[in-house]
């Protein structure tokens, strides 16, 4: 495995980890959104090894739409929180996984 700190890895499948960070934090996603969502499955992921992990995940949503989430792990010394640092709505499943802020 190819590790580069501080850039983002290649779109991976997602695993039962990202579901577990997904799963966290989706009452603040929708909490964010002023959404409920049914179906919250997480489907691809990319990551950044900073201090801690950067994640960004689509997140299947219901039929074809999906969101984008940006979620920063602290690494376990530091507590090993999770901190929802953004979300893109209204994504397609064939939308890039990039980097963003809001």
């Amino acid at each position: 495995m190819d590790i580069k700190v501080g850039g983002w890895s290649e779109p991976k499948d997602a695993t039962k980890e990202t579901q577990w960070i997904c799963d966290q934090v989706k009452s603040q996603v929708e909490r964010t959104t002023d959404k409920k969502y049914q179906e919250f499955r997480a489907v691809k992921y990319r990551d950044q090894i900073v201090n801690g992990t950067n994640y960004l995940i689509k997140v299947r949503v219901g039929g074809p739409n999906s969101i984008h989430l940006f979620v920063y792990q602290a690494l376990p010394c530091n507590g090993g929180y999770l901190e929802l640092r953004g979300v893109l709505e209204d994504k397609k499943q064939d939308d890039p996984l990039e980097h963003f802020n809001n």
